[in-house]
Parts: C-alpha cells; structure tokens; sequence
C-alpha cells in the first residue's frame, strides 16, 4: 500500500490518524496531536481515502453452528418444577497458542507501518458464526477453555501426498483443549484422540442463506473426528462435543489447516525436534529422513513429522500425539525465546498464522487476536502441562484400533480443569498459607445423627435434592434432614451455609458429602437448637455419595512446555 497514494490535501496521512490504543487493543481516530480531540474507536467499515489494500480471497466455509439444548427435565417438590438452564458466560478472558505473532503489533502500533499491517492481518483472518456456543467477548475475566483443530483437509500444494482430498471440508484430526488458570499463572494443554469413540450431540449449523440447518448427533459411539465435516458439521459441533466430554464451557476455537503446519514452522525460524532413533518414511509418501537426536525442521518436513507414525513406540495415534505435544512446545519456546525480540519475524508469523486459521467471530479480528497472546505471554512455560485425555482399549472390538474414555482417570481430569485445579505445583505453597477457606475445614466434627440440614436443588441434575436426602438419611445417617425443593434462585457452585455454632455439623457434612472448602460458608450469628444448616446443590453436583471436591492430583502422563525434547 502506497501511503502517498492516500494521502488527503493537507499533507495528512490518513494511517496516521489511527492509532492503537495498547489498553483496548482498539484502532482509535486522533484528528490531530496537537489538539484535544475525542477519540473515536474506528468501526471495522470506516472509510478509507484512497484505494484500500485488497484482502486474500478466503476459502468457502462451512457455515456456522449453535448446539441444540434438551429442555429442561422436571424437579424435586415442593419447588416451581422445572428450572432453567444456566446461562452461559458472556466472555472470559481468551489465550493463544499458534498466533503469537500478532504481538508485533504492539511494536509498531501507531504508525502506517502498523495501519498497513492492520488491514492486512484483518483480510487474512477467516470467521464461522458458531451461534450460542462460546464467548462474544475474546476478553474478560475468569478461567479460559480454547479449543484448538487441527483440519486434516488435503488441499494446498504438496499435500497430494498424504490423500488426495481435495475440495472436501476435512475431519477435526489434531484437537488440543487449552485450559488457562484465572489467575494466568498456569495452563493445561489436553489433546483429545481422533479415534475416541464418544456420543457426538445433536448440533444446528447456520447456513449462506441465514437459514440454520439441524444436524443429527450420534446414535451410536461414534470416532471424535467426526464432530466435524460429517454431514455438515462445523467447528461449533466440535466444541460442543468436547463440552459433552468433559463438562466444561469452551470459550473459542481455532481450527488450522496442513498449510499452517509449514507455513508456521517456517515463519518461527524451524522448530527443533528430537529423536530416539531415525525416522524414514517408506510407506506414507511423505519423504520425511531425520536421524537420531536433535533436528530442526520446517515445512514440509515439520507436516511430514506431524503426521508421521513409522518409527514411533506402536505406529499409534496415541504415540503420535506425544510427539505433536512435544513439536508444540518447542514451538512456544521458539516463539518466546527468538521471535518475540524480532519485529519482523513477529510480523512473519503473524501474518502466517492470520492466513491459516479460521476463528469464531468472537476473536475474529487482529486487536482481539492480540489480547489472547498478550494473555498467553504471562504464563512462564514451565507452568504449561501437556497430557492426552486419559483413555483405553475400544473394549468392543476384538483388536482395537480405536479408544474409549478411562472410566476412573478421565473424570478427575475433567474434575480438575472444571475446578481449576492446577496440575503443576506453581506456587502451591504460598495459595495454601493464604488459603483461609481451607482453614474452615479444620477442626473438630459431629457425629452424623447430630447434623440438621436442608437440602436445596440450586442447579444440580433433576430430583438431586430427593436423591441425596435418602442418600443421607439411609445411607450416613443423618435423620435430621429434609428436602426443601428448588432454591429460589440458582447458585453457580454448591454451597453450604450455617452458623458459627454450627461448624462442626458442617465439617462433618463437607467429609460426607466431599464438599470443597470453597463451598463453606459461615455465617456470623449463632443459631439457635432448632435450625438447621442449608445446602444448596449446583451444577458441579453429580450424584449423591459423589465427592464434589476435586482431587488435587491424578495419575496420568504429563510433560511441560519447557522440557526440550533431547532432555532426558
């Protein structure tokens, strides 16, 4: 773009009239520096003088989604009956994995150099109406849950080599959920099995016309891969998949293509990689011949790694995932190391990485973009774990090829992440001494035939205050309960309330019932013999005699991001 060729009959530049404001990440119009004037954000249609810089034409895709909601079922009496379903987040604040890039920005904002990237960087970038799934807001406060696709959809040149399958929408072959703590001091990355054989729910899919087509979910256990580019569905579905999984609300998705794989790799430098023993690939067309150690790769080699099995423990899905982990972590660290200092490479990856994603609409712009990396920046590698959701053997097949969900460790996985339950020890103990809810917990207990309680169903699963009155009278004895029905209003956690004098009831009841310390909650007025103690179930209580309170630790196979992969 010509700045000369837009320029208005003052002299004036009109890229220089736009300035980025570093504390909205919002374009903003400045008339002139040396006045005062109002600064008015600068709608995504302001008009341009002179010819606007043409934007990549995007690739046909597929329309958007919003996950169809079963009605509410019926609830314990007495009580108004049914209950509402409670309404999702308004926004949360958003991370980033793949498009750190657009963190140059900050270096040349305010400039026509950064105007110039501005419009490019927002022609790049491809959008899907997802409808009610996810967040409006890309930043906010609160834990975030982005879920990252990996489309292995064949088009691009080169890509002939692994399938020609071109012209179709691809399945979701690459899935990482990235949960980032509220307090940004840590963050999950969890991959999901293409070969997870789950329910795939019922979703709707927003079509060109503005009509919204309703997809049918699975009647059968069905391979995850399929919760997008199967009759229809659109990343929206995915996410509600993976909401299905594991009970948490996802916020956003990014969904990337094989192109971004190289173009990615190529734009941070090469990305270093390490290797037990050599890989050659004979059968899969790929060409990809790295040796033993340390490599480092870029292109057609970083997608050939990717996708590559041979070589690998059991040629698995599984084995292949830990190197897909490990290729992304050193990727982080390439960007946080070596591209974050370099102005022009941070542009180079910002611009691949614009070109190669598709977002939903709710980060669907450089500035929003910019806010999820700058959100990323804070958290030290060492604090990001990596894992593959806890799985095992398809039972129902002779040989398996495909996997289920463990029964035992996949739940406390999802337990924790749903609880924000940090899976690395930073900075466990400080949390702990400052922790004066946990202190609630310490003390002496009644005995059971002591406790008098009234249990509510604030937002647990229908008839969960009649299933955990007759859980506890029959079950643990405590004859002093009763059943009072719906609460008047529903409550975000579970949580029980009572009186000084009545602590040690409630102790007793939290060891019964495994309530966490963030669900006391102590009054300030003693009560007198006859009251009784209130517990009011939410949407994180399942079942009556299970813990609600998350483990704080599980059994699985984790790594970290900053562990180099030639490290032992």
């Amino acid at each position: 773009m010509d700045a000369r060729s837009r320029g208005q009959a003052d002299g004036t530049d009109p890229a220089d009239q736009w300035v980025l404001n570093p504390e909205t990440g919002e374009y903003e119009l400045r008339l002139n520096d040396s006045a005062e004037q109002p600064r008015t954000p600068r709608p995504r249609s302001a008009p341009r003088t002179g010819p606007a810089p043409t934007a990549p034409t995007a690739p046909a895709r597929v329309p958007g989604q919003r996950g169809r909601r079963a009605a509410p079922a019926a609830e314990d009496t007495p009580g108004p009956g049914s209950r509402k379903r409670k309404q999702r987040r308004s926004g949360r604040k958003k991370t980033l994995m793949w498009t750190g890039g657009v963190l140059g920005l900050v270096l040349v904002g305010g400039s026509a150099f950064a105007y110039y990237w501005y419009d490019r960087l927002y022609g790049n970038i491809d959008t899907v109406d997802i409808g009610d799934v996810g967040s409006d807001e890309a930043v906010a406060d609160g834990p975030v849950n982005l879920l990252i696709i990996g489309n292995d959809v064949r088009t691009g040149e080169g890509n002939e080599a692994y399938g020609n399958r071109t012209n179709v929408t691809g399945h979701a072959d690459t899935t990482l959920l990235f949960h980032v703590s509220e307090d940004r001091t840590n963050a999950t990355v969890m991959s999901i099995p293409r070969d997870l054989m789950i329910d795939i729910p019922d979703c709707e899919s927003k079509q060109s016309d503005g009509s919204v087509k309703k997809i049918p979910g699975s009647t059968v256990p069905t391979k995850f891969n399929e919760s997008y580019g199967v009759d229809g569905r659109d990343p929206g579905c995915t996410m509600l998949t993976v909401e299905e999984i594991t009970g948490l609300e996802l916020d956003h998705f990014m969904m990337f293509d094989f192109n971004a794989v190289k173009t990615l790799s190529t734009a941070v430098g090469g990305v270093k990689v390490c290797l037990d023993k050599p890989i050659k690939d004979l059968d899969g067309g790929s060409g990809l011949d790295l040796p033993a150690g340390e490599s480092t790769i870029q292109g057609e080699d970083a997608l050939s790694f990717l996708r590559n099995r041979h070589g690998l423990k059991n040629e698995s899905d599984l084995d292949r995932i830990e190197m897909q982990q490990k290729f992304v972590a050193s990727m982080l660290r390439q960007l946080k190391e070596d591209t974050l200092d370099s102005p022009s490479k941070m542009l180079d990856v910002a611009d691949a990485a614009t070109k190669s994603l598709t977002v939903d609409k709710g980060i669907g712009s450089p500035s929003k973009l910019l806010a999820l990396a700058k959100e990323l920046g804070k958290i030290d590698l060492k604090n990001i774990t990596m894992m593959t959701m806890p799985v095992k053997d398809n039972p129902d097949e002779p040989t398996p090829v495909t996997v289920v969900p463990d029964p035992d460790k996949a739940p406390k996985v999802f337990s924790m992440l749903q609880s924000d339950v940090s899976f690395t020890e930073v900075k466990k103990k400080e949390k702990d001494a400052k922790n004066k809810q946990a202190k609630l917990l310490e003390g002496t207990r009644a005995e059971a035939s002591e406790i008098r309680v009234d249990v509510l169903n604030g937002g647990g699963p229908a008839g969960a205050a009649q299933d955990t009155l007759n859980w506890l009278q029959t079950s643990q004895g405590v004859a002093g309960s009763s059943n009072k029905g719906n609460a008047p209003a529903d409550v975000d956690k579970t949580r029980l309330e009572y009186a000084p004098n009545q602590a040690d009831q409630a102790r007793k009841l939290a060891d019964l019932m495994g309530l966490p310390a963030s669900a006391m909650k102590p009054g300030t007025t003693d009560a007198d013999a006859t009251t009784s103690m209130t517990l009011t179930l939410g949407p994180d209580f399942t079942k009556a005699g299970v813990s609600i309170a998350p483990p704080k630790k599980v059994d699985v196979e984790q790594s970290r991001a900053d562990e180099k992969m030639c490290e032992k």
